[in-house]
This record gives C-alpha cells, structure tokens and sequence, in this order.
C-alpha cells in the first residue's frame, strides 16, 4: 500500500488538484449535512434508523464515505495521502464503537486522537533529534535543519493545539454546533495557520545541490 504526504504532489495531483480536495472534504460534508438532514434521510431510507439517531446516521455516512473516498484516491490519484488515511482508520474505528455501543463520545473524540497523535508523533521525534515532518514534506520543501526544526515544532504544537479545541467545543456546545465547527471552522484555522508558516519556509529553504552550480 502506498501513502504519501499531502503536500507532495504526484503528477495525479497536479492534474487533479480540485479532485483530491473533493476526496479529502467530501466525507466530512457529507457528515454535516447528514446530521442536519438526518430524520429526513430516515423517513426516506428507513433501513438508516437501526444506526440511531442523527448522529449516528451522520457518523454511518461518514464512515461509507471515507471508504469511498479512499478507495477513489488510490484509484485516480494513485496513493492514499497519509493525514486522510491515518483519519479514515480512527473514523473507522471510532464511528464503528459509537455506532455499536450507542455512544456519541467515540466519534466526537476521534478529532481529539488523530490530532494528538500527530502532535505525539512530530514533538517526540524532536525530543530524540529528528524533525519528522522534514521525512514526509522534503519533496514539497527544501529547507535547512533548523528550518525543518522549527515547522516540525509548531506544526506538533499546533495538532495539539486542535486536539485541546476539539474537546473544548464537543464538551460544551451542541452537537450541530460542534460537527458545524469541525467542518466550517477547524478548516479556516488550519489555512490560516499553514499560510503563517511561510516565511518561515521561505526564510530557510535552500537550494538543492545540483541547482546551487547553475
């Protein structure tokens, strides 16, 4: 099975560009609007009502359609980006406990645990001396140690950063404002946050070595 990062794109990425968005925000689209048409969709598809309520319709669609999505990238785009693919296991996971157990926590933690995980992960990896986000995005960047240093450490503080919100809004909003925010709010943070980030590329980017002699 092959992963890539986000943000290496293959030749199917360049071509497709407005294709892989589709497949990375189709599932959680899907989610909102099914939790906000979810008795609708239950008296049309009867079938729908042994998940449970909303939210658990919502959460079945959702997990159908991170399949789908998945499947559709490895087809067209010809890999599966690592932070959808490592998302789509704990949605799988999660969406499938709350679903059985009837309990709305599964799903709404799972935000909380890829986001940790991820920010878990980069942090530990500078606690041993690697920048671990240099092995997944040095084909996008070419930056210097330091540089590699530092965007590893904000974006590990950042994830964590996610995680900590995430529990904030699903402990003490309604669910309809929470899915809301996971879709329409959770989005614009990370743009804005990863768009802060470039001077701090541009400032350590380097050459690589084969250009430096032109």
């Amino acid at each position: 099975m092959t992963t890539e990062s986000d943000i290496t794109p293959s030749s199917a990425d360049r071509h497709h560009p407005m294709l892989k968005l589709a497949l990375e925000l189709g599932p959680l689209l899907i989610f909102f609007f099914a939790n906000l048409r979810g008795q609708w969709l239950v008296d049309r598809f009867p079938a729908l009502s042994e998940l449970g309520g909303p939210l658990f319709v919502a959460t079945g669609l959702f997990m159908a359609a991170t399949v789908i999505s998945l499947v559709a990238s490895k087809i067209i785009l010809g890999h599966l980006p690592i932070m959808p693919f490592v998302s789509g296991i704990v949605v799988l996971i999660f969406g499938s406990l709350s679903i059985y157990l009837q309990n709305e926590t599964f799903i709404k933690m799972k935000p909380t645990i890829v986001n940790a995980l991820f920010g878990v992960a980069l942090l530990g990896g500078l606690a041993f001396g690697k920048s671990l986000l240099g092995y997944v995005f040095n084909a996008a960047f070419q930056l210097d140690a330091e540089g590699w240093r530092k965007l590893t450490l904000r974006w590990g503080i950042f994830f964590l950063f996610l995680a900590v919100l995430n529990e904030v809004v699903w402990r003490n909003f309604s669910d309809d404002f929470w899915i809301a925010f996971k879709v329409w709010g959770t989005m614009p943070i990370t743009i804005i946050f990863t768009m802060a980030q470039m001077p701090l590329i541009l400032k350590h980017t380097v050459q690589p070595a084969g250009e430096t002699d032109k």
